[in-house]
């Protein structure tokens, strides 16, 4: 596999991997964080830093768009629940390192 291969077939996989997101957005942020460890907020600021990296110039609200695929204050207004005590003692128990393997 060349390197231009692989980075077509990484940003395809980055591309479907939004696509999944954006077609489960009854999946909170908190639950993605609980059990994989990253949310979309995370992406955002690898997109960001990435962008820095390569002196692409983007800004935050620029990069949680890309990844959220419209304005975050829009997505949040319409897709994020306020977390049940359940979801925020789950977090609580794996920033502690107590779901952790």
């Amino acid at each position: 596999m060349t390197k231009q291969e692989r980075i077509e077939l990484e940003a395809a996989a980055f591309r479907d991997l939004l696509a999944h997101l954006n077609s489960r957005k009854d999946v909170q942020n908190i639950d993605l964080m609980t059990l994989a460890g990253f949310c979309r907020n995370c992406l955002s600021k690898w997109y960001k830093a990435a962008a820095d990296d390569m002196d692409i110039k983007l800004s935050m609200d620029q990069a949680r768009e890309a990844i959220y695929g419209m304005p975050y204050a829009e997505w949040k207004a319409r897709y994020q629940k306020e977390a049940s005590p359940a979801q925020q003692a789950a977090f609580a128990r794996t920033q502690q390192g107590e779901d952790k393997p």
